[in-house]
């Protein structure tokens, strides 16, 4: 979809530009005919303006067709500012043709020899001029706008100017007409003006275009956005560049370490989605950096620790030890899981490096942190299936276990696989509902420890509680 709208935008410039070339030519040869054949200084300003737009409108054609070319290895941000630079040359050339016309028309104004005849027929030109100038600066403004092409804008400027311009060389042929020949001279000097003035306007912009000048406002719409966005804790920084039609928007979010990647990645996209939404120009990169908040706890803080290692931890306990004259001591105690196949050695000295980074992330005076450390199996078993007698046993095992905790019921869904390392086992029961998520655990694990220690070829338990009453969906087995 993107490369479809980029090709009909590029065709729509391309139309303008040319149509606008034919316009620009069949007006400075016409004024240059004119002005030759009635000694005019106000038509020949007229028709070196025109000259300079055809010069200018060349350039636009081939700044365009340069323009829209797709990014690559050496112009990773495309290839659009090519129109700032045709627009720069163009304005140059209006501040050249200027300083020409107002150096002639001094020289005419002192010496007053120079004969102007307010011929009909340049008059006619002239008038032609105006009405063409019209309706072309108002197709070129709307196609420019259309496409944010700033080419296609200086070009709809200069045709503005040069319609006003036009009125003033009329009304300057107008007092040659009536006897004061230096009626002409003076429009000519006027016409300067409004190309000084043209020029200036479309120079300011192209310029703080070159120089990766923010639209005015762009910022603050894009902060406002931005802290719309429920998790961006702060704008850290934000760089806006215009580059032809597009803007390109670089900005830096702080957002809570505590934070999954999965939810980062998400508040990544929306803000560039509602960025879009606000600016659809807008090419959007955003990086988000991860922060310490005032309102992390200290358990927090711990599983941040360990996932920047890359460790898994859990039964992360935190607790403030009152001793002796009240000295409050930070305790903390955390199982750390590593390969079972590790040597004791390199699992110690993990266990060493992050109890440190522990305490030196907390910074206590008086801290604590002390790490069990217990096999994790990361390895894939083999398991095969138990059914029959050897199922049933088991089955009986977590039944008499649930009846002497008193709080777990309804054993059921169980499912036991013998592997290398021991037998698996996993089973579902219900509990109250009202029952906390502690209780629950402990009475789970005292199920389990009863069936561990009834036969020593378990090697886990697993067991899943469901409120009593809570339907429960049906599980495929494979």
């Amino acid at each position: 979809m993107t490369g479809q709208h980029v090709g009909t935008n590029t065709g729509e410039k391309l139309h303008a530009a040319l149509v606008s070339i034919l316009a620009s030519a069949i007006l400075a040869i016409s004024k240059l005919a004119a002005g030759l054949f009635t000694g005019s200084l106000g038509i020949m300003s007229e028709a070196i303006h025109s000259l300079l737009d055809l010069a200018a409108t060349i350039m636009t054609y081939f700044a365009v067709r340069i323009s829209d070319k797709p990014a690559d290895a050496e112009h990773h941000y495309g290839h659009t500012k090519i129109e700032s630079i045709a627009a720069l040359a163009a304005t140059g050339l209006l501040f050249v043709a200027s300083g020409w016309i107002i150096y002639e028309a001094i020289h005419r104004l002192r010496s007053g020899s120079v004969e102007v005849e307010a011929h009909p027929i340049a008059i006619a030109i002239i008038v032609a001029s105006i009405a063409i100038d019209y309706f072309r600066a108002r197709a070129l403004r709307k196609v420019a706008k259309d496409t944010r092409s700033q080419a296609l804008e200086a070009d709809a400027l200069h045709f503005s100017s040069d319609m006003y311009s036009s009125m003033v060389v009329l009304l300057g042929l107008g007092f040659v007409a009536f006897g004061f020949p230096a009626g002409d001279a003076i429009a000519a000097m006027i016409v300067s003006v409004f190309i000084c003035k043209a020029g200036w306007e479309l120079g300011k912009r192209t310029i703080d275009t070159l120089l990766d000048t923010a639209p005015e406002g762009a910022a603050k719409r894009i902060e406002a956005v931005a802290e719309s966005v429920a998790g961006v804790v702060a704008i850290e920084r934000l760089r806006i560049r215009p580059a032809g039609s597009i803007l390109f928007v670089d900005i830096e979010v702080a957002v809570a370490r505590t934070r999954s990647l999965k939810d980062i990645a998400e508040l990544k996209n929306e803000l560039i989605e509602k960025i879009r939404a606000e600016m659809p120009e807008a090419e959007v990169t955003v990086i988000a950096h991860p922060r310490a908040l005032d309102d992390e706890t200290v358990h927090d803080r711990v599983l941040v620790i360990a996932r920047n290692l890359g460790l898994a931890v859990h039964h992360v306990t935190v607790q403030t030890v009152i001793g002796p004259a009240d000295r409050r001591t930070l305790a903390i105690s955390l199982d750390l899981e590593v390969d079972g196949r590790m040597p004791l050695i390199d699992a110690h000295q993990i266990a060493t490096q992050l109890e440190d980074a522990i305490a030196s992330e907390l910074g206590e005076e008086d801290i604590e942190v002390e790490t069990h450390i217990e096999p994790m199996i990361e390895h894939r078993l083999a398991g095969i299936d138990l059914s029959g007698p050897e199922l049933q046993a088991i089955e009986d095992l977590l039944q008499s276990g649930a009846r002497s905790v008193g709080t777990v019921r309804d054993v059921h869904d169980l499912r036991a696989r013998r592997t290398d390392e021991g037998t698996i086992v996993n089973f579902h029961c219900r509990v109250d509902p009202r029952m906390t998520v502690e209780d629950m655990h402990q009475a789970i694990d005292e199920v389990e420890r009863i069936a561990r220690a009834a036969r020593a070829d378990i090697r886990r338990v697993i067991g899943h509680a469901e409120p009593i009453g809570v339907p429960h969906p049906e599980r495929s087995r494979i």
